[in-house]
């Protein structure tokens, strides 16, 4: 099938190559025309033969409500919008009906994959009417981890960012306890080798996992971090997810802390935000600080939105 793709960040444009690799074809559009295909959005809706389905993967908040304002109005009846953002769910219903009302259709989609998503598969939890899902299908179908498992249709509209925003609550949790973990090893004079032990957890133990080989990854580049500052952003999903449990009176003890743990990091320095930004940087590729660095926008509340990529 073709698809338009917008957004070619470190997550979009390795999205752009899977898809191509399963043999569909892919028209990208970006601001920075070293990566783009096309030179505008308008560009790119022409390119498509209708019915056409366009997967929007830029920064939540304004940047993806002006896109899908614009293709409001470039598309037609029939043609299928899909947020791959990290958008808040309670937005998705305002895009789905402002699309509905134009006669097209609209499906959010959390994805989760960080920077190893192009070799590995990205997991997909999506949301939308069934009629509108179908027709993404095949792209779900390529850009999936091979098996049966790694993709899901979560529910209605706004069902898979609220999947993708829980998912992202819980990470912070394991993040925050491999850091903790970590700092109390780091602190002890009789343990010598953190980092080996660290390694030999990888294997017959019941907290092995993807999150513990990236830390024993983290601590062969820097075994005792030093490098790294100890500032971890904390992206809007971490909030939503504490908001909505509020909002449903579901007690959330583990993922809160964890949130509130990132705060701590807009200290002078933190040695658990270390490990977390260390993390971070093995999973997502995201931007980490150098020992003794200042950082901009080092204040709470600085990092609302949470990037497409995060």
């Amino acid at each position: 099938m073709e698809l338009g793709l917008i957004g070619l960040g470190k997550m979009g444009g390795n999205m752009r190559e899977r898809i191509r690799r399963a043999g569909h074809t892919v028209i990208g559009y970006d601001r920075n025309p070293d990566v783009a295909d096309v030179r505008s959005i308008e560009e790119l809706v022409t390119k498509l033969e209708g019915p056409r389905v366009v997967w929007v993967m830029v920064p939540a908040g304004p940047a993806t409500q002006s896109t899908i304002d614009q293709l409001g109005e470039l598309l037609s009846p029939g043609d299928v919008v899909v947020d791959g953002g990290n958008s808040r769910w309670t937005e998705d219903e305002q895009h789905a009906e402002e699309l509905a009302a134009k006669g097209v259709g609209f499906v959010d989609c959390g994805v989760s994959g960080g920077v190893w998503g192009l070799e590995n598969g990205y997991a997909l939890m999506y949301g939308g009417e069934s009629e509108h899902v179908q027709r993404v299908l095949p792209v779900f179908e390529a850009l999936k981890p091979e098996g049966e498992f790694g993709a899901v249709h979560a529910g209605k509209v706004g069902a898979g960012h609220f999947a993708k925003m829980v998912h992202n609550g819980i990470e912070y949790a394991m993040m925050q306890a491999f850091a903790e973990g970590w700092e109390l090893l780091e602190a002890v004079d009789s343990v010598t080798d953190v980092r080996e032990i660290f390694r030999s957890w990888q294997e017959g133990t019941v907290i092995r996992s993807w999150l513990l080989d990236l830390a024993v990854k983290a601590l062969e580049s820097d075994e005792h971090l030093a490098e790294l500052r100890g500032y971890a952003a904390d992206s809007g999903e971490g909030r939503w997810t504490v908001d909505a449990a509020i909002d449903h009176a579901v007690p959330l003890p583990a993922i809160t802390a964890s949130l509130f743990a990132r705060f701590s990091s807009r200290q002078k320095d933190s040695p658990q935000m270390k490990m977390v930004a260390a993390l971070r940087k093995q999973f997502g590729g995201h931007a980490v600080s150098a020992s003794g660095a200042h950082v901009d926008g080092d204040t709470p509340g600085a990092d609302v939105l949470p990037p497409v990529d995060g």
